[in-house]
C-alpha cells in the first residue's frame, strides 16, 4: 500500500489515497500503521476517498492511533488539501470536504499554508456530548476528587479546555487520560491545557482521545481560542503556540465559523506491506 507521511505543526499523519487504490483496513492494521516501532508511526491515519455527497469534492476519514474512527481533525484537514493538490487529484485551491461531522472548506494559500473553515463551535451539552452540562462557559468537573474548571465544546469532536498558569508544570500524562475517559464524556474527550500569554497569544498542550498528547491539535487550538474568547481572556485573532509550532485561529463569535491557519508539510512517501 502506498502512503504519504505528513505533519501539521508536528501533529503527524499517514495519508492514504483511497481514490486511486481500494483501501479497506482493519483496526489491527490501522494500529500497525500508527505504531512508531513496527509500522510507519503517526498520531492519525487519514484516508482520502471519493465523496458520497454531491456538495463535496472528497470524503475525509480520520482514524486515531488506537484504530478508532473519529469525526474531525484540523491539522489533518490542512494536510488533506495539500495532499489532494500535490497528488493532482484536484486543481482547486479551495475544496469542499465531507467528514463524519459535516462539511469543511480548506483552502491552500499562496504562501503554502492552509486555512480551514472548521464550522461554528457547538456548545449544546447533548451534542458535545457532555452529561449534565449547563452550557455555561465555565463548568466544574470532578477528577479524582479535584474540582477542575473547564470549558466544554465541540469542534466536530468533543473538547474540555482548562486555563492553567504554566503548561510546562501540568502533569498532562496523568491528568489527560483521566479527563479523556471521564464518564461525563460518553464519547471520550480531547483534554486541552491553555496558558494565556496576553489577549492574542496562548500556549497549548492537548491530550487527544485515542492518540495521547500530540505536538499540536488543530481542533484543540480552535477550541482553546473559542473558550478563551468566551471567557473574556482573548480577542480574535489568536496565535496558538504548541510544542510542534504555531497555529492561527480567528472567530467572530457565537454562530460564526472558526478559521484555522497553519502549515501542512510532506515528510516522505513510501510503500508498506500490511
Amino acid at each position: 500500500m502506498k502512503f504519504t507521511k505528513m505533519h501539521g505543526a508536528g501533529n503527524d499523519f499517514v495519508v492514504i489515497d483511497g481514490v486511486r487504490q481500494h483501501i479497506s483496513l482493519t483496526p489491527e492494521q490501522l494500529r500497525l500503521l500508527a505504531d512508531r516501532h513496527f509500522g510507519v508511526g503517526c498520531d492519525q491515519i487519514l484516508l482520502v476517498e471519493r465523496s458520497q455527497s454531491k456538495e463535496a469534492d472528497f470524503r475525509y476519514r480520520i482514524f486515531n492511533a488506537d484504530g478508532g474512527e473519529v469525526e474531525q481533525c484540523g491539522n489533518g484537514a490542512r494536510c488533506f488539501v495539500r495532499f489532494v493538490h500535490d497528488q493532482k487529484l484536484t486543481g482547486k485551491r479551495e475544496i469542499v470536504v465531507e467528514t463524519k461531522s459535516g462539511l469543511i472548506v480548506p483552502r491552500l494559500e499562496e504562501d503554502g499554508r492552509v486555512t480551514v473553515n472548521m464550522g461554528a463551535p457547538i456548545f449544546e451539552a447533548a451534542r458535545i456530548p457532555f452529561v449534565g452540562g449547563t452550557e455555561q462557559v465555565s463548568e466544574a468537573l470532578d477528577v479524582s476528587g479535584i474540582s477542575l474548571h473547564i470549558s466544554a465544546l465541540s469542534m466536530g469532536n468533543p473538547h474540555a479546555v482548562q486555563v492553567v498558569d504554566d503548561i510546562e508544570s501540568v502533569n498532562v500524562a496523568t491528568l489527560g487520560p483521566l479527563i479523556e475517559q471521564h464518564p461525563r464524556f460518553p464519547k471520550r474527550v480531547n483534554a486541552g491545557f491553555m496558558q494565556v500569554v496576553d489577549g492574542h497569544n496562548i500556549k497549548l498542550r492537548v491530550f487527544e482521545r485515542g492518540a495521547g498528547e500530540t505536538l499540536a491539535c488543530g481542533t484543540g487550538a480552535c477550541a482553546a481560542a473559542v473558550a478563551g474568547i468566551r471567557l473574556g481572556l482573548l480577542h480574535s485573532p489568536v496565535h496558538v503556540l504548541t510544542h510542534g509550532g504555531a497555529l492561527g485561529v480567528a472567530w467572530g463569535g457565537v454562530g460564526q465559523p472558526v478559521m484555522l491557519t497553519g502549515p501542512a508539510i510532506t515528510v516522505f512517501v513510501g510503500e508498506i506491506e500490511i
